[in-house]
């Protein structure tokens, strides 16, 4: 992450390996999360396109709630997003671990 660079970058390359610029993310207050939503904006903090506090005011989401997301990415890509598998994927991490 270049979160701490004064400088952000015009567009990042998002989860679908297209251009994301700050007009192309999900509409400031968005209230209904599909995984490439959730996907998108996880993208644009990794690569610097905002950081962490804007993304949370923007969308009105949590520091945990955006957390989760980059973890979920992190553990499962994109399938980790779906709310129906979160649980399944949590589960198979936990037991990863252990291992």
């Amino acid at each position: 992450m270049i979160e701490n660079q004064k400088i952000k970058p015009a567009q990042v390359i998002g989860p679908l390996g297209e251009p994301l610029t700050i007009e192309s993310l999900p509409a400031p207050g968005t209230k209904r999360w599909v995984v490439r939503r959730k996907a998108e904006v996880v993208a644009a903090v990794n690569g610097g396109l905002l950081t962490i506090d804007e993304v949370c005011e923007r969308y009105d989401l949590t520091l945990e709630e955006f957390a989760s997301w980059q973890r979920a990415v992190d553990r499962s890509g994109m399938p980790g997003l779906r709310v129906t598998r979160i649980q399944h994927y949590r589960d198979l991490y936990e037991r990863q671990q252990r291992y």
